[in-house]
């Protein structure tokens, strides 16, 4: 491997990135970010790539959600706190499932860049460069709006300090008590069928509780109880900013992108020749590789040797996303890692591979869809013999109407009715926890009896 340094990125080809107009004015900003304080810390860091071991040896379960771009707009305590009550819903009900632990990463405090499959947008005639996230340019339709700003990073750092702040204290302040589990239930999913199914799963951990206490294990003896890991994440697409964020661990004397938890490359982006492969290789971090229906088994097989040459468990995670051919297009690639002999998680993005746009032009997703490539996901592991071992969701804790499909009903017709995406569509709430008791229930068949499981089935 050739030494590598933070800015060794540079030397590479780098596509996706903005370009911005004042030099000067970046190198600023560049300067003023390698001075701030880290928002991460390496030993986090380090305790999820242990954690996401255990999800590749098989013990554990991997949870990332959260939203497509995080808006600088919609900053605010409410919608923090209802994207991470609704993850904690979905963790309790996926660990009853699988009989495992959970890990939850959220896609939270730093997920402001988004690549986009054209560098312009025409409307009305006139033609400017793509939105790409707030902390690269603006929604608005407008020159000065959609021109690159380097300050915009200086922002996001602060969002996702104060959003880091913030799922610091609720989970490990009391909030993910599991005592509070019937708590956890959101306003508008509470009157649902999947809010009154939660209602009755959680009378049972809460009589389980109780027994457990009974017994001396109570919040106060066993803090796990009453506090979570919780884990961020984001897209590390803007290399300028992931760069300054990039430390050296004083105690270690390794690398680290502080910028977040887990950083994974995206598939526009995973060019084992290329910039952003090349800042991946070395930071420490855990990083995940977006997998399409085109990937090659000797792309896959590359980046394992690329990212991580020591086949530590933990490190690599592959992100699968390919939609209706999943079940041809994925048995090759397990088998050739299978056969090398790689330890990496195998996660599922039901997501991406399922967008479609709508007859009123809405882009959306259709929630069958999106629980047949899960399905799909975990077929294919089974008949490979080999672990499926989390889920990837674009997901909001608000009540959005941007999938089409689920209990609730969604149409095209309702899209209308509260579509806040800034890019693409979301699974509300509701949606998320219906999802999370269908896949409890693949996990359930797919695993040895427990009384956990039969708690579930009842």
């Amino acid at each position: 491997m050739e030494e590598w340094l933070p800015d060794s990125w540079r030397s590479k080809p780098a596509a996706h990135l903005p370009e911005y107009a004042d030099q000067e004015e970046l190198k600023t900003v560049e300067g003023k970010l390698r001075k701030y304080p880290p928002l991460v810390f390496a030993e986090e860091a380090f305790r999820l790539k242990k954690s996401l071991g255990d999800v590749a040896n098989g013990k554990a379960f991997l949870l990332q959600g959260g939203d497509c771009a995080e808006s600088f707009a919609d900053f605010g305590a409410g919608n923090i706190r209802d994207m991470f009550r609704i993850l904690l819903q979905m963790a309790v009900v996926l660990m009853f499932g699988a009989s495992r632990p959970v890990v939850k990463v959220g896609r939270m405090a730093g997920q402001f860049a988004k690549p986009r499959s054209s560098p312009y947008e025409t409307i009305n005639g006139i033609t400017l460069p793509s939105y790409k996230g707030d902390n690269i340019n603006g929604i608005e339709f407008t020159p000065q709006s959609r021109a690159a700003q380097p300050d915009r990073m200086l922002q996001a750092y602060h969002h996702a300090s104060a959003t880091l702040n913030l799922l610091r204290a609720f989970s490990q302040g009391g909030f993910a008590d599991l005592n509070k589990v019937q708590e956890w239930n959101l306003g508008f999913v509470a009157h649902s069928l999947q809010g009154e199914q939660y209602r009755r799963f959680a009378d049972r951990i809460s009589e389980t509780l109780d027994f457990m206490a009974a017994c001396g294990i109570s919040a106060e003896s066993v803090p796990l109880v009453r506090e979570t890991p919780f884990y961020t994440s984001h897209e590390s697409l803007l290399l300028p900013f992931e760069e300054a964020m990039t430390r050296v661990d004083t105690s270690s004397g390794d690398w680290y992108d502080c910028s977040a938890h887990m950083l994974w490359i995206g598939e526009r982006t995973r060019d084992p020749k290329g910039a952003h492969v090349e800042l991946a290789r070395g930071i420490c971090n855990p990083i995940g590789v977006k997998v399409g229906p085109k990937t090659q088994s000797d792309d896959l097989l590359r980046l394992c040797d690329i990212l991580n040459p020591l086949n530590e468990a933990g490190r690599l995670t592959f992100i699968v996303r390919m939609g209706k051919c999943i079940e041809e297009n994925l048995p090759p690639l397990i088998r050739a890692v299978e056969r090398e002999g790689y330890r990496v998680v195998w996660s599922c993005d039901p997501m991406h591979a399922n967008t479609q746009v709508a007859s009123n032009g809405y882009k959306t997703r259709d929630f069958q869809a999106i629980l047949q490539e899960v399905k799909s996901f975990f077929a294919v592991h089974q008949a490979e013999g080999t672990y499926a071992g989390g889920l990837h969701f674009e997901m909001t804790g608000q009540n959005v109407t941007e999938c089409v499909g689920g209990s609730q009903k969604i149409t095209e017709d309702n899209l209308a009715e509260h579509y806040s995406t800034l890019c693409d569509p979301r699974l509300n709430a509701n949606q998320s926890l219906e999802l999370a008791f269908l896949v409890a229930e693949v996990l359930k068949k797919n695993a040895q009896p427990s009384s956990a499981s039969k708690i579930l089935a009842e």
